[in-house]
């Protein structure tokens, strides 16, 4: 999926929208974003040194694997993030990488989910983290 597909089952507009494409194979969510250097989260972060956010990495894990729910996230719903566990910042993100995910779905208790999400920079490990979400109707 590009960014105008995953427009359709994510709410993210604009500088939200952290990813630039994904996709769903055998259970797997993947998804790419490339840092430019000019993202509005660099800026002061930190100067001199830019280094994505940790909480940026991890918005970025919870926008892929939304992916795998695409047939639960219609236009009168929203997910929204409820837990992160277990996060571990293995090595920094910077301007011209990649940072490639990989994220599942471990376990569903309608209306919440649960999942667990790696990112990667040239196949090194970047952050681990566990967290989960849950699908509300708007309003």
């Amino acid at each position: 999926m590009n960014r105008n597909e995953l427009m359709t089952i994510l709410p993210h507009r604009d500088n939200m929208l952290l990813i630039d494409e994904a996709e769903f194979v055998d259970g797997v969510a993947y998804g790419k974003k490339k840092i430019i250097g000019d993202e509005w989260f660099l800026k002061g972060h930190f100067p001199g040194e830019p280094v994505v956010p940790g909480v940026i990495l991890c918005e970025i894990l919870a926008q892929s694997v939304c992916v795998a729910m695409k047939d639960k996230l219609t236009g009168s719903s929203l997910p929204y993030f409820t837990g992160l566990d277990k996060v571990k910042f293995k090595s920094p993100v910077k301007p011209g990488d990649v940072f490639e995910t990989q994220c599942k779905i471990t376990k569903a208790r309608e209306p919440f989910y649960f999942a667990e999400g790696k990112g990667y920079v040239n196949g090194k490990l970047s952050i681990t983290a566990n967290f989960s979400f849950a699908i509300v109707d708007k309003g």
